[in-house]
């Protein structure tokens, strides 16, 4: 398994729709950040489905390094 890329260091704040599956990028090579694009191929690392209950906005980890995927804790600020 290889170490995921740094897409940003900074979360991505998304408009999310209730009832709606997210595909969170682990892997940081996708280029349709932060959601997968099937980049992860090969890597051994697959992305995270995450299901929204309410609409929101949400901020997904764009470093791919919190510790409460797939959003952001502010362990960007660590890097």
């Amino acid at each position: 398994m290889s170490e995921p890329l740094i897409a940003q260091r900074g979360p991505f704040a998304v408009e999310v729709q209730a009832g709606n599956d997210y595909f969170w990028c682990r892997c940081g090579r996708s280029a349709s950040q932060p959601f997968c694009d099937g980049s992860h191929k090969g890597t051994g690392i697959t992305p995270l489905k995450y299901h929204v209950e309410q609409s929101d906005t949400l901020y997904f980890c764009g470093c791919k390094h919190t510790r409460t995927p797939p959003c952001c804790d502010g362990s960007h600020n660590k890097l």
